[in-house]
């Protein structure tokens, strides 16, 4: 989910701006806010903070592995200027399951605790962070596209009972998430190879217009939906 209050992404910055990066592994102490971890690894420093005092340590390292492995990818194939320094915080006061603004995204620890094996959330929410689009609409694009990312690049969405639906009668590409991020790999595999990176770099230049599908592929989207709906299969396969 791309959102965050300005409220709590205000307060973040307050907190997290004042202290520089630091060495791999060193703990800044926020008395009376936030205690967060500065880890490093090459050019990228995840700024790891939580109010949460009993978040599962386990979860914890395993959103970081999952973060210093997928971000890399992420920036190299799509955006090459994206942030190199960002915030992960686990927010009691929050209870969705993940919001991404302004280079932080927040994690719901409720949805963590009843959902462990979910860590390809980060890969989704870190993307966010990588479309950094001149504005989000349509919505169901973005959001279509951090799925389809998280597809690609994700390390454990078998364990985390994550897929990508079959197709159903009654689904449109706009309704964003899984459900159009199928409907990208298919056109992918079946139309144009690069419809992904190139809706991507378009929503970032803000230069996407509809019109745009027919460009790529000699079709509008609703053709494509139509063709899809009629032929929906795929060869699907998860880590």
């Amino acid at each position: 989910m791309n959102s965050l209050s300005i409220r709590t992404l205000a307060f973040i910055l307050v907190v997290f701006t004042t202290s520089p990066a630091s060495a791999q592994h060193r703990r800044h102490h926020q008395p009376n806010a936030l205690t967060g971890d500065s880890l490093t690894s090459g050019k990228y420093t995840l700024i790891f903070a939580s109010n949460d005092p009993g978040f599962d340590s386990l979860t914890r390292q395993n959103m970081i592995n999952v973060f210093f492995t997928v971000y890399p990818l992420e920036v190299e194939r799509f955006n090459k200027n994206s942030l190199t320094r960002i915030v992960f915080f686990i927010d009691t006061a929050y209870d969705g399951v993940a919001a991404t603004g302004g280079g932080v995204a927040r994690y719901s620890p409720a949805y963590l605790k009843t959902h462990a094996q979910d860590v390809d959330v980060v890969t989704h929410e870190v993307m966010h962070v990588v479309q950094s689009y001149h504005n989000y609409d349509p919505g169901w694009l973005t959001e279509g596209i951090a799925d389809y990312v998280r597809y690609v690049y994700g390390v454990n969405n078998k364990n985390g009972g994550w897929k990508l639906p079959d197709y159903q009668a009654g689904q449109s590409y706009q309704n964003a998430y899984r459900v159009t991020a199928r409907f990208l790999l298919w056109v992918e595999k079946n139309k144009y190879k690069k419809i992904v990176d190139d809706m991507d770099k378009a929503m970032r230049e803000g230069t996407y217009t509809p019109a745009l599908w027919t460009k790529l592929t000699g079709k509008t989207v609703d053709d494509l939906w139509s063709e899809y709906a009629q032929n929906p299969t795929l060869e699907l396969s998860y880590k």
